[in-house]
């Protein structure tokens, strides 16, 4: 699979994940000048911002590990800038982080971890 690929099945793996924990997705890939955001959802009270990061092994790390302090400053700027450019939403907002392992063959996910709230 191309990383592009796996990054799309990545994030197909981590909506049913999400969605059977009681998110609802509402946006998905949103971009704007400071980067991306994979996934926003509505989750109890909360618009969550996802980043999901997906790996078909982990010769380079985990999936988490790639998660540097300037892809953390991105992500907060990008959610910044939906909170301002989107009216009707809850106050409080955070950022989840969603680690998936595929195999290597890049099908069959062998971890899907939802971490709440990364920025803490």
């Amino acid at each position: 699979m191309k990383k592009q690929e796996i990054g799309k099945r990545g994030e197909q793996l981590a909506c049913r994940a999400l969605e059977k924990k009681g998110y609802r997705i509402l946006d998905k890939n949103y971009r704007c000048r400071h980067g991306e955001i994979d996934l926003i959802a509505r989750h109890s009270d909360y618009i969550v911002f996802i980043e999901v990061r997906t790996k078909t092994g982990n010769t380079f790390g985990a999936p988490e590990e790639s998660m540097t302090s300037v892809k953390k400053n991105r992500l907060i700027a990008t959610a910044l800038d939906y909170l301002t450019s989107h009216r009707g939403l809850p106050e409080n907002w955070r950022i989840d982080f969603v680690a998936v392992e595929l195999d290597p063959a890049g099908g069959e996910p062998s971890r899907i971890e939802i971490m709440e709230n990364v920025l803490c």
